[in-house]
C-alpha cells in the first residue's frame, strides 16, 4: 500500500514501521514526564518490566525506526502484524517504555527475560490508540493549550480555508503554524505533508515545535479519519470550523450518517468555540445540534451570524466581497480566488479568526487579497489565449462547484480532464463523471491514482456517469467524451483542443507530485504537465509565448 499526499486512511502499525520519507519534527527541549504519571493519565496497568523503574519519558512515537532515546514506544495492533513485534528495534534505539494492549504485552513478555525489549516497562490498556493523544500531549507539555489552534473540518474547502486563515493570522502578527494536506508550515517555512492530520504523537510534537518557534496561532485541517482514529485526541481547539459535507470517504465510513457523525466529533466539547457554515443541510443540522455555535453563510442568509451581502467579479478571477459580521459590522475585501465556494471559505476563515484571536477584522480581511492555494483553482500560464486551471476536486460536489466557478463569464468552451482514485469510495465515480458532463463541452476521462485497482475499470465507472442518457446539461449543445488512459497524454489532448477564450480544468490531483499505479508512486505533477503541454503547443504553432509560470 502506498499513500499519496493528502491520504488520511488508517495506517496499520506493521506498515508504519517501514521507513517513512522523513522523520516528524520534534521540539528541541522537553522536560520529561515520569512514566508513572503517564500510566495514571492513561489508566494503564504496568504488569512487567524492570522492578520499580520510573523513567522520564521525553518523546512518543508509534514507529520503531523513529524512536529517540527517552521515547515511549506505542506498539499498536496492525492489519498484518502487531507493533509489539518491533519492540526490540525500539529498545535498541533508546525507548524507555512501551504502551500497548494486552496482546502486545504478551508478545513483549514472550521474548523472555534479558531479551531485547523484554525488560522495558510496559503500559497496558485495552485501546492504546484511544489514550495515545493524551499521553503525547502530556509528554510535550500540552502545547495546544499554549497557542490558539483553529481546526477546520468538512468535505471540501479545508485546505483553502486554512491558507486564508494563515494569511489573516500572519497579518495579525501571530506567526502562525499551518497543518494540512499540502504543507506543514511554521511562520511561512514549509515542509511536505503526507497526511491531512498527522498521527497523535507527531501532531503533539509538531504543536510543541510551533510553540517553541513563537507561533501564537495554528490553522489546521481536521479530517474525519483523524477524528475517528483519535489523531487529534489531546488537542485543545480554540475554534472548530465546519465547511460542508458531501459524498467522500465511504470506503472508510460505512455511510453518510457515519461520515457526518465523525465530522461532528470536532464539536463535542474539544473546541472552545464552534463556527459552522450553514449553506448545506449538514451544516444546518450541525448548528441545530449545537445551539451555541457561530453560523456563517456564503450568501445573504438572514439567520446567519456572518453572511455575504454582495460579490462582484473583478479582473483576473478576483472577487470583491462585502460581508455582514456580528455587532452590525460590515467589511469589504478583495479575494484572489474565484468561485462562490471560495467566498464561503473566506467568510468562514474571518469568522474563525474573529472568534479565536484578537486580530482586528479589517486586518484579517485585507490579508485575503493575495492568497493563492497550491492546486486549488491554480492558474497555469504560458502566454496562451485560454485559461488553464489545476484543481484538487475529486468528489462529485467539488467537481460541480469547480466547473460552475470556471464557467462563469466564459466566452468559449469548458474542457475538463478527470479521473478517479483507486482503493477509494467507488460509488462517487459515476457521479463525478456525470457532473463533468453536466458542465463541460469536452470531457477527457483519464487515470488519477489507480493504486491497486484496474485503471480501465475505474475509467469505465466514470464513463458510465458521463455518458448516462439522463445526465442534464448546463452548457448549450452536446458534450464530447474522450477516454485517454495516459494522464500525460490526456492533458495534452485537452490543451490541444482549447482555443481562444476556452477554459481547461485539470481536476483531481491538484498539488500532488506523484501518481500511484500498482503501489508504485511515479513522479507526476498536473501543474508541470500542463505547463509542458502549453509550451509544446506554442512551439508547434510557432507562437513565441513568454516563459511559462504557475500562478
Amino acid at each position: 500500500m502506498s499513500a499519496t499526499a493528502g491520504s488520511d486512511r488508517a495506517v496499520p502499525s506493521d506498515l508504519v514501521c517501514a521507513a517513512p520519507p522523513s522523520a516528524p519534527l520534534r521540539p528541541t527541549s522537553v522536560v520529561g514526564t515520569p512514566l508513572t504519571r503517564l500510566a495514571e493519565s492513561a489508566g494503564a496497568a504496568v504488569p512487567g518490566g524492570a522492578s520499580g523503574a520510573d523513567p522520564l519519558v521525553t518523546g512518543v512515537t508509534l514507529r520503531a525506526q523513529q524512536v529517540l532515546p527517552g521515547d515511549l514506544f506505542a506498539a499498536l495492533p496492525g492489519a498484518r502484524a502487531h507493533g509489539a513485534a518491533f519492540t526490540a528495534d525500539a529498545a535498541a534505539r533508546g525507548a524507555v517504555a512501551v504502551l500497548t494492549d494486552p496482546a502486545g504485552a504478551a508478545a513483549v513478555a514472550a521474548g523472555g527475560p534479558g531479551s531485547a525489549g523484554a525488560d522495558l516497562p510496559v503500559l497496558v490498556t485495552q485501546d492504546p490508540r484511544a489514550v495515545l493523544g493524551e499521553v503525547a500531549a502530556t509528554v510535550y507539555g500540552r502545547p495546544s493549550e499554549k497557542t490558539a489552534v483553529i481546526g477546520i473540518t468538512g468535505t471540501s474547502g479545508k485546505t483553502t480555508t486554512c491558507y486564508l486563515l494563515e494569511a489573516a493570522l500572519a497579518a495579525g502578527g501571530l506567526h502562525p503554524g499551518l497543518v494540512g494536506t499540502v504543507q506543514i508550515r511554521i511562520d511561512g517555512t514549509a515542509t511536505p505533508s503526507s497526511l491531512t492530520t498527522p498521527e497523535a504523537p507527531d501532531l503533539q510534537a509538531l504543536f510543541a515545535v510551533m510553540v517553541e518557534r513563537g507561533a501564537r496561532a495554528v490553522a489546521m485541517e481536521v479530517s474525519s479519519h483523524a477524528l475517528s482514529l483519535g489523531r487529534v485526541a489531546g488537542t485543545r481547539f480554540a475554534v472548530g470550523g465546519f465547511t460542508n459535507l458531501s459524498q467522500d470517504h465511504l470506503d472508510f465510513h460505512p455511510d453518510m450518517e457515519s461520515y457526518f457523525r465523525a465530522k461532528a466529533l470536532l464539536f463535542d466539547g474539544r473546541a472552545d468555540t464552534g463556527v459552522v457554515q450553514i449553506d448545506d443541510e449538514h451544516g444546518r443540522r450541525l448548528a441545530a445540534e449545537h445551539p451555541g455555535v457561530i453560523t456563517v453563510s456564503g450568501t445573504d442568509r438572514p439567520e446567519a451570524d456572518w453572511a455575504v451581502l454582495a460579490v462582484e467579479a473583478a479582473a483576473a478571477g478576483h472577487q470583491q466581497v462585502r460581508v455582514r459580521a456580528p455587532g452590525e459590522r460590515t467589511v469589504s475585501f478583495d479575494l484572489a480566488l474565484p468561485g462562490a465556494f471560495n467566498v464561503a471559505n473566506a467568510v468562514l476563515a474571518l469568522a474563525c479568526v474573529s472568534a479565536g484571536t484578537e486580530v482586528p477584522l479589517p486586518v484579517a480581511a485585507s490579508a485575503l487579497s493575495s492568497v493563492v492555494v497550491p492546486g486549488r483553482m491554480e492558474r497555469v500560464d504560458a502566454g496562451q489565449d485560454f485559461l488553464v486551471l489545476v484543481d484538487y476536486a475529486h468528489k462529485p460536489a467539488a467537481v460541480a462547484a469547480v466547473l460552475e466557478a470556471a464557467s462563469r463569464g466564459m466566452n468559449g468552451r469548458l474542457i475538463v480532464v478527470l479521473g478517479a482514485g483507486g482503493d477509494r469510495d467507488p460509488g462517487k465515480r459515476p457521479a463525478m463523471g456525470e457532473q463533468a458532463a453536466v458542465w463541460a463541452d469536452l470531457v477527457v476521462i483519464t487515470d488519477d491514482n489507480p493504486r491497486s485497482e484496474s485503471p480501465a475499470a475505474i475509467r469505465r465507472a466514470v464513463l458510465a456517469g458521463a455518458t448516462h442518457p439522463a445526465t442534464p446539461r448546463r452548457r448549450p449543445g452536446g458534450v464530447e467524451i474522450r477516454e485517454v488512459g495516459d494522464r500525460h497524454e490526456a492533458i495534452r489532448v485537452a490543451v490541444g483542443a482549447a482555443g481562444t477564450g476556452d477554459v481547461v480544468v485539470i481536476a483531481g490531483k491538484g498539488h500532488e507530485e506523484g501518481q500511484d499505479v500498482a503501489g508504485v508512486v511515479h513522479p507526476f505533477s498536473d501543474r508541470l504537465e500542463a505547463l509542458a503541454a502549453l509550451t509544446e503547443l506554442a512551439e508547434r504553432s510557432g507562437r513565441s509565448g513568454r516563459a511559462g509560470d504557475v500562478a
